[in-house]
C-alpha cells in the first residue's frame, strides 16, 4: 500500500501530494530555522525516496536559499506559508510538517542544534496549556 499525505498552503493557493514515507522528523532549533518560522524550532519531516506533487499552485511557490550557507525555505508567494522542497543535492525532500493535512504516525527523532535554542525555549512543559486564546 502506498502512503500518500496531502498538504497546503494557509490561503489554499497551493495544494501538493507527497507519495511515500518520510524517514526522519527533526524540530530543528538552529537560528535560520528560527528566524524563518518565528518560532521555536522548525518542524521538517525528511523523506529519500518519496515524491512531491503540486496539485495546485506550484507557480504560486518560491524558495528563498540563505546565500554561504544550505539552509532554504519554500513557501507561498500570497501567504507566506511554508511548503515543501527538495534540497539543493536531491537527496532528500524536505516538508514543514505543519504544512500538512493529512495525519502521520512518524514522531520526532531529535530536536537538533540545540545548543542555538532560543534562551526563552525552556521547561516549556511547565507552561499553562489552554483549549483557546484566554479571556
Amino acid at each position: 500500500m502506498t502512503t500518500r499525505h496531502h498538504g497546503s498552503c494557509l490561503c489554499g493557493a497551493v495544494r501538493f501530494e507527497v507519495e511515500g514515507s518520510f524517514e526522519r522528523f527533526f524540530l530543528c532549533h538552529c537560528s535560520f530555522c528560527r528566524k524563518d518560522t518565528g518560532s521555536a524550532h522548525a518542524a521538517n519531516l525528511f523523506s529519500t525516496t518519496a515524491k512531491l506533487t503540486w496539485l495546485t499552485g506550484e507557480s504560486e511557490v518560491t524558495t528563498y536559499h540563505l546565500p554561504a550557507s544550505r539552509h532554504a525555505k519554500s513557501f507561498c508567494k500570497t501567504c507566506g506559508s511554508a511548503l515543501p522542497r527538495v534540497a539543493a543535492n536531491a537527496a532528500a525532500l524536505i516538508v514543514p510538517a505543519g504544512s500538512l493535512e493529512s495525519p502521520t504516525t512518524i514522531r520526532p527523532n531529535a530536536h537538533i542544534f540545540v545548543a542555538s535554542r532560543a534562551d526563552w525555549d525552556r521547561e516549556l512543559e511547565t507552561v499553562p496549556m489552554l483549549d483557546r486564546l484566554p479571556s
